[in-house]
């Protein structure tokens, strides 16, 4: 039988205390950051943006910040800001973080909502209330 590689058991693997407590720490200091809003990209300083959770890779030096601008609306305009603007996080993150080496930080568009949406959606169908309507 082959030996499994390390990065194929990570995949597999539900994140450590570390790195949820790396992650949350992650997702305060930016949202502090944006609602701050002292960015120069006007994209961001009118945004009114909600970080969701965090994603930290198991060796901490890669992290996905999963947001959501107030209300759903300009997701592109917000995502496209967010980007752009991933160094300058970076460098703010890394005089707070105390880590050794901060994150490079990667911005996603949080899609829960929609998913909750969607299955929301799903339970309000005639045929579906139906099956789970108490007799």
């Amino acid at each position: 039988m082959p030996r499994r590689r390390s990065s194929e058991r990570e995949k597999n693997r539900a994140p450590g205390q570390r790195q949820l407590r790396v992650g949350e720490e992650l997702r305060h200091l930016l949202a502090d950051l944006l609602e701050r809003g002292n960015m120069r990209d006007p994209d961001l300083r009118d945004a009114t943006i909600t970080v969701t959770s965090v994603d930290v890779s198991p060796d901490l030096r890669n992290a996905t910040a999963f947001v959501m601008p107030l209300g759903g609306q300009d997701k592109e305009r917000a995502l496209t800001a967010l980007r752009r603007a991933a160094p300058w996080f970076r460098a703010r993150v890394s005089e707070k973080a105390g880590l050794r080496s901060a994150p490079d930080i990667r911005f996603e568009i949080d899609r829960t909502f929609d998913e909750a949406d969607r299955i929301g959606a799903l339970l309000r169908r005639p045929d579906v209330a139906r099956d789970i309507k108490d007799d």
